[in-house]
């Protein structure tokens, strides 16, 4: 879903995109992406900037090692990579099953003429 381009036969030229972005099916799409986006980048900035902090106030404790020469601070170095690797599959899977269809049927109501010049009362 979404990865399909519009066909070359499709002329957009008579859309109204501010009623689009006006219109009520926009503005839950919008609401949606947020309410997701917005408290993720959230965590992830304060578990990144904990492990600066760490790195650079709790030094002793960031080089405790964990087993051989692996310490604290690389542990928690490579769980910031595996964080990034999870919240950017946790928000693919959210897209295909919340934002795709909102944004798929908002796609059509652009395609089928609603949302054109003429028709613009919103």
């Amino acid at each position: 879903m979404g990865n399909e381009a519009l066909s070359a036969e499709v002329d957009l030229s008579h859309v109204d995109y501010p009623a689009v972005q006006q219109s009520p099916e926009f503005q839950e799409l919008r609401k949606t992406h947020r309410s997701f986006v917005f408290p993720v980048l959230a965590a992830c900035l304060v578990w990144y900037f904990a492990y600066v902090l760490l790195a650079v106030y709790a030094v002793d404790f960031m080089s405790t090692r964990v087993f051989g020469s692996v310490n604290v601070a690389m542990v928690l170095g490579l769980a910031q990579v595996v964080t990034t690797f999870a919240v950017t599959m946790w928000y693919v899977h959210y897209a295909n099953k919340r934002l795709d269809p909102q944004s798929e049927k908002i796609r059509t109501e652009i395609e089928s003429g609603d949302f054109e010049t003429e028709k613009a009362v919103r």
